[in-house]
């Protein structure tokens, strides 16, 4: 029962950052690959990052690279992705999600991969 908890979001100006938090206590996500997905609404779900379960590889959607920045805490259980340079387009919810890793760098941004998802997080990039 591996549940994962979003946290971080909120409402901020065009240009300003966030950083999001996804955390799952009591399980060690040190075993889990670990993605960021966004879905605005009237949009399909978008994968916006992802990280190996030992942190040694990475992968952004084209459209946020150079303006976020994943990254994970194993020893305090927790994987963080820092938000800079915020577009209106940024705006919608955001999911963290997990799987039992595959391999020590396995990573996906297709949202079928994974196998346990948070509840979201909303993120609002508004003026």
């Amino acid at each position: 029962q591996l549940q994962l908890v979003e946290s971080g979001g909120g409402l901020v100006q065009p240009g300003g950052s966030l950083r999001l938090s996804c955390a799952a206590p009591g399980f060690a996500l040190n075993y889990y690959a670990i993605g960021w997905f966004r879905q605005a609404p009237g949009m399909e779900r978008e994968g916006v990052s992802c990280i190996s379960q030992r942190g040694g590889s990475t992968r952004y959607a084209d459209s946020v690279k150079g303006r976020f920045t994943i990254s994970r805490d194993n020893a305090n259980n927790t994987v963080f992705l820092q938000m800079n340079s915020l577009k209106p387009e940024d705006t919608g919810v955001y999911y963290c999600a997990a799987k039992f890793y595959v391999s020590d760098y396995w990573i996906s941004l297709r949202g079928y991969d994974y196998t346990h998802w948070g509840q979201g997080t909303q993120v609002t990039v508004s003026s």
